[in-house]
């Protein structure tokens, strides 16, 4: 087994570092998050320099590279800040379901605007009253001639106000059964009439990203907005999750990284009783832990990018790097926090920001228990 990154991924890599440590000025992040604003600049100038989607097609504005590359880039990102290096993966979110299901007209049409940062895409699965239970949509389109009627309504979507277009999780066939065999998925651009957006405020992170309900009142769209296969959308949705589930795992490392950074230079300057605290065996064993969970979430991710690049999709593999990297997330900056005492809750040393963004990598794209359920359905699928 051959655990090193090649020379192209370690170019890849300490780009984006580098990226990051010029353009994520800590001053300008406090105050994106601050302000609550979306860092429509920053996200165009990484769209030039061909860090969104490195993983789309070079046809389509991306490089035509692999889930571990896109994995790295985002790692480095959220490393040099959560809430701007979440807003770069973030804005092309679900794209990747046109890339990996879209015909060549949609594929033309939105990749390269999304590349380039100049467009923003959002994914809408979730619904108020099912929240993980994607196989129980309320949301419909209904076909009416040569056009598709929506209504419903989705919520926490990321992008929800800023989306240039939606990709909607919809029902197509109600009387299918089993129900998720009767699902489709549809996008649907948001200057459609009927189509509206309502921003969902007071997030505890991630608070630069635009979270909202959409509403769909009587929608229309035509057919060819379909993506992929009517009532095939149920089980594009899984494929897609398990590639983006390793996005959020890359995510999370990065996060959990960056705070343990913050900390481990912290611990190296700040003295108490006549001695850097890193001198004290206590501060060592945190660190110690905190190395160890990282070096471990690392390994789970990489696995797991790997194994999708090779065209081997594990759900169970991708649960388990989302799940364990999400909580090493919080567990890390929680311990960065203690490590810097009294200052760590002030925003100032940043890493209580980073403990803030890192508790949703728990929540969306499948909540912990949600990855515990797919891990054993699979373990016990092989028993069977």
């Amino acid at each position: 087994m051959n655990f090193e990154l090649n020379e192209e991924q370690r170019d890849i890599q300490n780009a984006a570092r580098e990226f990051g440590k010029k353009e994520f000025d800590k001053r300008i992040a406090l105050e994106y998050d601050a302000s609550r604003e979306w860092p429509a600049d920053l996200i165009k100038k990484a769209g030039d320099l061909g860090f969104i989607g490195v993983h789309f097609d070079k046809a389509y504005g991306g490089q035509g590279l692999g889930i571990l590359e896109n994995a790295l880039i985002v790692e480095e990102f959220c490393r040099a800040d959560s809430g701007l290096g979440t807003c770069m993966f973030i804005t092309k979110f679900a794209s990747e379901i046109i890339l990996r299901f879209g015909i060549q007209e949609q594929k033309e049409k939105w990749l390269p605007m999304v590349a380039k940062g100049i467009a923003v895409s959002s994914g809408a699965f979730t619904e108020p009253d099912h929240g993980s239970d994607i196989t129980a949509m309320s949301t419909t389109a209904r076909r009416v001639s040569n056009e598709y009627l929506i209504n419903g309504s989705k919520t926490f979507i990321s992008n929800g106000t800023i989306a240039d277009f939606a990709i909607v999780l919809c029902r197509t066939d109600p009387n299918a059964t089993p129900s998720y065999r009767g699902l489709s998925i549809v996008l649907v651009e948001s200057n459609r009439e009927g189509f509206s957006a309502t921003e969902i405020e007071g997030k505890m992170g991630i608070r630069m990203t635009r979270t909202a309900q959409l509403s769909f009142d009587d929608v229309r769209v035509p057919i060819s907005n379909i993506i992929g296969q009517e009532n095939r959308g149920f089980y594009q949705t899984l494929e897609f999750f398990d590639e983006s589930r390793i996005e959020i795992s890359a995510q999370a490392l990065g996060i959990a990284q960056g705070a343990f950074d913050r900390a481990l230079a912290y611990s190296m300057q700040r003295e108490q009783f006549g001695r850097k605290i890193a001198d004290f065996q206590v501060t060592q064993h945190k660190l110690a832990d905190m190395a160890t969970k990282l070096e471990a979430a690392r390994l789970l991710t990489y696995k797991a990018a790997w194994n999708f690049d090779q065209g081997r999709i594990d759900p169970k593999l991708t649960s388990m790097a989302k799940m364990y990297a999400a909580r090493i997330a919080v567990e890390v900056a929680e311990e960065a926090i203690q490590i810097h005492g009294g200052y760590g809750y002030i925003s100032e040393y940043e890493v209580e920001r980073f403990y803030r963004d890192a508790r949703v990598t728990e929540i969306y794209e499948g909540t912990r228990e949600v990855q515990k359920n797919t891990i054993a359905s699979e373990i016990l699928k092989k028993l069977k």
